[in-house]
Parts: structure tokens; C-alpha cells; sequence
């Protein structure tokens, strides 16, 4: 038994590396309910308190990339430290901010503060198979995935709680002893750096620069589309072609290895689903939970328990599913799941009774638990071996794309508020990306292949 111990994972590495990999989706869907309450309270439209959630979503599509490759260099100890404590003082700064905008500074903060956790659980999962000969430490990977996806989707019933019993603060304030239990464990059982330094350093500082300009530009223009703005698209389109011919054909160590996409066109269609799904999925998680309160009436706490059938279906998808390796079948019901709860969302109207509004998002806890697991399955088998990490971070990257165009769209649809009309032009949007998906997925003929007898 000793031996066995003192061969296997370290589980003493488990409960940091759960709670670290959690920061960013529950502080992503704790915020879903908290939106109404804090426009209410700072006097903000939905088109300005949308930018709490692109603004984390921003920070962390370009921050994760450079701290995963800080954790490669220096190790993944000083980096979760860092990190996890800035996640707490920007809590902080959330906690007391005056006004919208400095809550948003906080969200970037934020953002920044949740970079770190994932990528050292990939790190030390990486080095834990290496030192215990384990080429598929499933165990480990289970507990992250199903971790990570219970917390996103069980965010919006916490959040609920805890602005009914707390106010709109109180989803900051969760993350002090988040903040604190990371920091404690992290100094205690994450390893030190083994041999890495601040020299040893080779950071893609243009590629940085060019990604950042182009997804603020970008983001920019999204959030108030108009013709006056129209040079922050043209800089946005200027700065993706020069990032995009330097990180292919200059940068020594690009910052975004968008090389993993040469000629694998099956990677670049799990791509392209990642970022649908996240598009739709977002958007309903966010623009809903919007509508519950300021449409159909509802207390952020009770919106939040309406959440529940999304989360329960979402696991259960997952247990009956999950060790079924072939996944053509999981991504057509996921899509087909999409489409079919966007389009009931067209016939709610504020009267709507709570057992339909149950309904909805039970469906839509369907593609939460079979797309995303299909398509991580899918990057395994389509990316090259020895770029499955590079190609993992560029899936993330394509996730949180998904998540800030979600934010965006919600922006506009919602800007006059979170009624009725509004949802159903949202749900209009959804439907669209939901049928390019199914599209995507019937023509696909890569994704029928894996996990058969033939692999």
C-alpha cells in the first residue's frame, strides 16, 4: 500500500490544484445574476455592465497565455501565488468600487488574478505522469473537468444565495477565502521551481502587444457598433493580419503558436465549434439570467435556483456519456439541444410559468455537458502529439473569444434592458449560431471517426 502511495499521484497536490482551476469559471458565473443588482445599484445601463463580463474574459484570453508560459519557465508555485493574491486585493477594490468603471478595473484584475490556476494543474499533471509513469492520469483530469463545469453552472444558485443574503458585494467578497486557502495550500504542497529563472526568460513581447491591440480594439467596437467607431474594427482587422503573419513567420517563440493549424483542418473545426458553443452558451447564461430578473420579475436568488436543471443536466449528461470515447453523436444532440431550447425561448413572455422556464435551461445544460467534453476529446486526437499543449491553450483562447463575443452580443441586444423584445432578438442570434453548429457538425466527417473500433 505504502508503495503504491508513494508511486501514484500526489493527492496532496488536489485541492489546490481543484480550487485554483475553479477561480475563473466561478467568478465568471457567479457574476450572471449579480449584473441587474449592480446596474441598479451603480446606476449603469446592460450595455455598460456587460463590460464586467468581457473585461475578465479580455484580461484572461491575454494573460493566461504569457503566465502559462512563465509557469514552463519559472515553475508553477511563485506564479499561483502571485496570482491567487491579486485575486483577493482586486476583490477588494471590487468590494469598495464607486462606480461602474471601477469595478470593471476590478474585473480586469480579477481576470489576471484566475490566469494562473489551470495551467499549473496542467503543469503538475504533466510532471506528476511523468514521475509516476502514468501516460493517462484519468482520475485527476476527471475531478478538474467535473469541478470546473459544476462551478459554472452551479455559479448563478451561489451567486443568488449570496446577494440575498449579502447584496451584489458579496460575490466579491467569496473570493477572499478562496484567495486565502489557494495561497495557504499553494505555499505548503505545490513544488518550487526546478532550475528556472527570470533569465532564462524568451517572452513574445510583439506578439503580446499586436493580440492585446487587436482583441481591445476589437472588443472596443463590439460593445457600441457604429459607424463613427468603425477605425477600431479597421485597427482591430490591421493589427490580427500583422500578428498573424509575425507569429507564423517571425516570431522566434510566437505567443499563440497558430502554426498547430497548418493544414489540420479538423482541429481548426473543433475550433471553430469551441467557439460557437461558447457564443450561444454565454450569451443565454448572462442574457437569461438578465431577463429573469429585469423581465419576468424574478429575485437574483430565485434566478439563480431556476439555473438548477442546467447544472443537474449538465452532470448527468456527463456520467452517461463520458467514457463512450466517440463523440459525433455527443456534439449532434448537443447542437441539436441548442437549437431547439433557443427557439422555445422565442414563446416566453413575462407571464411564462417557472416549469417551462425550468425546461429551457434543462436543455441547455445538454450541450454544456456533451459539447464540451466532445470537443476536448476531439483536440486530443486531432492535435499532433508533441503540440497538445500549445494546441489545449489555443482551444482556451477560442473559449474565452466565444465568451467576450457573448458579452458583447448581449451588450447590444440588451441595451435598452433586459425585457422581453429583447430576449427574443438574443434568441434570434442563438438560434443562428446554434444551426451553423449543427451544419458544422453533419459535414464534418473527422469527428465520426473518433473513438470507433477502427482507432
Amino acid at each position: 500500500m505504502d508503495s503504491q502511495k508513494a508511486n501514484g499521484f500526489n493527492r496532496k497536490l488536489y485541492a489546490p490544484m481543484i480550487l485554483g482551476s475553479v477561480l475563473n469559471p466561478v467568478n465568471s458565473s457567479i457574476m450572471s445574476v449579480a449584473l441587474i443588482p449592480i446596474g441598479t445599484a451603480l446606476g449603469a445601463p446592460p450595455s455598460q455592465t456587460a463590460w464586467l463580463v468581457s473585461a475578465l474574459y479580455l484580461a484572461t484570453a491575454i494573460g493566461q497565455p504569457v503566465v502559462g508560459k512563465l509557469i514552463d519557465t519559472l515553475g508553477p508555485k511563485i506564479l499561483y501565488q502571485i496570482c491567487t493574491a491579486l485575486l483577493g486585493i482586486a476583490s477588494l477594490i471590487a468590494f469598495f468600487a464607486p462606480n461602474i468603471w471601477w469595478l470593471v478595473t476590478a474585473r480586469v484584475l480579477i481576470g489576471f488574478g484566475t490566469c494562473a490556476g489551470y495551467p499549473s494543474a496542467m503543469y503538475l499533471i504533466r510532471r506528476e505522469a511523468g514521475r509516476t509513469g502514468e501516460k493517462s492520469p484519468s482520475g485527476i483530469l476527471t475531478m478538474l473537468s467535473v469541478a470546473n463545469q459544476s462551478i459554472a453552472v452551479a455559479g448563478p444558485v451561489l451567486g443568488g444565495l449570496l446577494i440575498g443574503m449579502g447584496g451584489w458585494q458579496s460575490v466579491f467578497i467569496i473570493n477572499l477565502p478562496l484567495s486565502a486557502a489557494c495561497l495557504i495550500l499553494g505555499s505548503i504542497y505545490y513544488p518550487d521551481a526546478e532550475g528556472g529563472s527570470v533569465n532564462g526568460l524568451k517572452l513574445d513581447y510583439v506578439g503580446i502587444g499586436l493580440f492585446s491591440v487587436m482583441m481591445i480594439t476589437l472588443l472596443l467596437f463590439l460593445m457600441n457598433p457604429h459607424i463613427d467607431f468603425i477605425f477600431l474594427l479597421i485597427t482591430a482587422i490591421a493589427a490580427m493580419a500583422i500578428f498573424a503573419y509575425y507569429e507564423l513567420r517571425a516570431a522566434p517563440e510566437p505567443f499563440i503558436p497558430l502554426g498547430v493549424l497548418r493544414g489540420n483542418r479538423p482541429l481548426i473545426a473543433t475550433y471553430i465549434r469551441t467557439l460557437l458553443t461558447a457564443t450561444a452558451c454565454y450569451s443565454f447564461f448572462y442574457g437569461f439570467t438578465q431577463w429573469l430578473q429585469e423581465g419576468r420579475g424574478l429575485s437574483p436568488s430565485v434566478s439563480g435556483t431556476v439555473s438548477i436543471p442546467m447544472f443537474a443536466a449538465a452532470l448527468l449528461v456527463t456520467g452517461i456519456t463520458g467514457k463512450n470515447p466517440r463523440i459525433f453523436m455527443k456534439l449532434l444532440l448537443g447542437s441539436a439541444a441548442c437549437v431547439i431550447a433557443f427557439v422555445l425561448i422565442l414563446f416566453l413572455r413575462e407571464d411564462s410559468a417557472i416549469v417551462i422556464l425550468l425546461i429551457v435551461t434543462g436543455i441547455v445544460g445538454i450541450p454544456q455537458g456533451l459539447n464540451n467534453l466532445a470537443n476536448q476529446n476531439a483536440l486530443y486526437h486531432q492535435a499532433l502529439p508533441e503540440q497538445l499543449a500549445s494546441s489545449t491553450g489555443l482551444m482556451r483562447t477560442f473559449q474565452y473569444l466565444g465568451a467576450m463575443l457573448a458579452s458583447a452580443a448581449n451588450g447590444a441586444f440588451l441595451h435598452n434592458g433586459a425585457h422581453t423584445e429583447e430576449l427574443h432578438y438574443m434568441a434570434v442570434f442563438q438560434v443562428v449560431i446554434s444551426v451553423g453548429l449543427v451544419v458544422l457538425v453533419v459535414f464534418d466527417r473527422s469527428v465520426r471517426k473518433i473513438g470507433t473500433d477502427n482507432l
